[in-house]
């Protein structure tokens, strides 16, 4: 007997992550910390920088001597030495004094300001003026200002970018607690699949979702691994499931969820002692038929079979997860949307949530979205669209000229 979706809504659906559990930690050098996400708080041992430091090439002084200076009365110092880049001064400084400093250059004890070299000028061997006067800690970076020892700088969950790697740096940390990276199992069914590398005959079509999915899911910072494709047969089905749910933290069956292969996972499902089937068809466009179970813990999804189907299923609810696993956030990660107007009207179904494929061209100094119109089993529309855009569940459809976000891809 067939079973029909009882289809719930996308928020619904993501909410559901939640009940997965993050995969475990481990290190890594910090050459390789990009992109990872933080296991656990990190709090800074050192104070950075470590002295105080000048921003700008001149002499270190005590403000003070500095008050009231000006062109028509410049303040008179004697220079008592130079501190050189990269050294400690051997010497401080004492009310009157002064020392040639670089940028970058540390602080001799006693002073707590710099003059600009533009605003001095020499008057006599180991004398100079100087015609404008320098508040306290005027151009210095003062100890710990940059970051204060013991503070919590990045907060666990926290994807690291070149800026976070270029911190932990200069903190000397060399090594990092992330979360490790998902392992997602992919695996492709259908009597009419082949291999990429071979001549598909009459009535069979080469592999494209199972490469389409490992991409998304590399992108992801997940590590996909392709299980081959598996025909319409409920022992082999169970055979592979059982071997990707033993090497990764996710499996997906990718054509799972058409009418007899949908039967198929399901009853895979069920074979699993304390399996739960916790989601049998979403309101979404393109992707009704999408499965979602816990397996022992981890998540089995079984995605459409059309390519543009089950790439919109992943972006929008398969990405989600595979975040939540990895330590983020369980909610999808678009790039900034675009603002543009819509080219033409576009019905939609109410009940369900439409994701509908566009591509963007400027015209009249207006950016326009154009539907790329086609079915979800052409990779052909994905490739010609620049993103997508949402009609809300409860929404008959947009009218052409409303202003629409457009989610790149």
């Amino acid at each position: 007997m067939k079973e029909f979706f009882k289809v719930i809504p996308p928020a619904e659906v993501l909410s559901l992550c939640r009940q997965f559990q993050p995969v475990g930690a481990e290190a890594v050098p910090l050459s390789a910390a990009l992109g990872r996400v933080l296991f656990e708080d990190f709090s800074s041992q050192v104070d950075l920088p470590p002295f105080e430091r000048s921003t700008m090439d001149g002499y270190a002084v005590q403000a003070a001597d500095t008050f009231g200076a000006s062109e028509s009365v410049p303040a008179l110092l004697s220079v008592v030495g130079e501190v050189k880049m990269g050294e400690e001064a051997s010497f401080g400084l004492s009310r009157g004094q002064a020392a040639g400093i670089a940028t970058g250059g540390m602080l001799p004890p006693g002073a707590d300001a710099v003059v600009m070299v533009e605003y001095t000028q020499d008057v006599g061997p180991g004398q100079i003026e100087v015609t404008r006067a320098v508040a306290p800690w005027q151009h210095v970076v003062r100890r710990g200002e940059d970051v204060t020892k013991g503070k919590v700088l990045l907060g666990q969950g926290r994807r690291l970018r070149p800026q976070e790697v270029g911190l932990l740096a200069a903190l000397g940390q060399t090594e990092l607690k992330v979360f490790r990276r998902p392992v997602v199992a992919i695996i492709s069914t259908g009597d009419e699949i082949v291999p990429v590398e071979e001549e598909p005959p009459p009535g069979k079509l080469r592999d494209v979702n199972s490469y389409s999915l490992a991409a998304l899911s590399e992108q992801e910072g997940a590590l996909p691994q392709r299980l081959g494709i598996v025909a319409d047969d409920f022992e082999a089905l169970l055979a592979r499931c059982r071997q990707g749910l033993e090497a990764a933290d996710m499996v997906i069956i990718s054509g799972g969820s058409s009418v007899g292969a949908r039967d198929f996972t399901l009853a895979v499902v069920r074979a699993f002692e304390g399996s739960r089937l916790l989601v049998q068809g979403v309101a979404l466009s393109p992707g009704k038929p999408t499965i979602l179970a816990d397996v022992a813990g981890k998540p089995l999804w079984g995605l459409p079979g059309h390519v543009a189907s089950a790439m919109l299923i992943f972006r929008t609810l398969v990405a989600p997860l595979i975040r939540h696993l990895g330590g983020l956030s369980p909610a999808p990660e678009w790039r900034a949307p675009l603002q543009a107007r819509l080219s033409r009207n576009v019905a939609s179904a109410m009940g369900r949530e439409d994701w509908v494929r566009v591509r963007l061209r400027e015209e009249g100094g207006a950016l326009w979205a154009e539907p790329v119109l086609g079915k979800s089993g052409l990779i052909s529309t994905l490739v010609a669209a620049d993103g997508l855009i949402r009609i809300e569940m409860n929404s008959e459809g947009l009218d052409k000229g409303e202003l629409v976000e457009v989610f790149p891809f």
